[in-house]
């Protein structure tokens, strides 16, 4: 059965704003999408190899999460939320502080890491073709309903321009 919708790949290192916009994405009815939080489905369906009590985080089964997530991603119309993939990135500033007010120091470290040498949008940058990647702010309330706007403007022109599916 083809894809009638679009699956659209939220990304960005911790605290930047990826599941404000999948849940504000998937209250948009008309749009028809789900937000499948991959964190969330990690510890549900136990897509885990174990616990990284330094990181205090789950040590992911890539494999066994694809498997879980095959058959709703192939439907479509999915807006997932992980820091590992991209299709849209989306930053923002306050994040810098939750490391600390939870003592996940080493965590925290790891991410201002990554967020400076922009190395979650460099690890899409050579996954993904360029057209595919849409680097999006997120730093005011503004931003994030433009973003919105955006998202939900490709998405219907998408479903438009493939009234049969992929």
């Amino acid at each position: 059965m083809p894809r009638t919708k679009p699956n659209i790949i939220i990304t960005g290192t911790p605290g930047v704003g990826k599941s404000c916009h999948c849940e504000l994405l998937a209250q948009i009815t008309e749009l028809g999408l789900k937000h499948l939080s991959i964190n969330s489905i990690v510890k549900e369906r136990n897509c885990y190899d174990g616990y990284d009590d330094e990181l205090k985080s789950h040590i992911v089964d890539e494999d066994k999460l694809l498997d879980e997530i095959e058959d709703e991603v192939k439907e479509g119309g999915c807006i997932i939320d992980w820091h590992i993939l991209l299709l849209c990135y989306v930053r923002i500033q306050p994040f810098y502080m939750i490391g600390w007010r939870n003592g996940r120091y080493k965590k925290l470290q790891e991410n201002l890491d990554a967020e400076i040498m922009q190395v979650i949008l460099e690890e899409a940058r050579e996954a993904y073709d360029e057209e595919v990647i849409i680097e999006l702010r997120s730093d005011t309330t503004e931003e994030i309903d433009s973003n919105i706007d955006r998202i939900s403007a490709w998405v219907k022109h998408w479903i438009q321009n493939n009234p049969e599916g992929v």
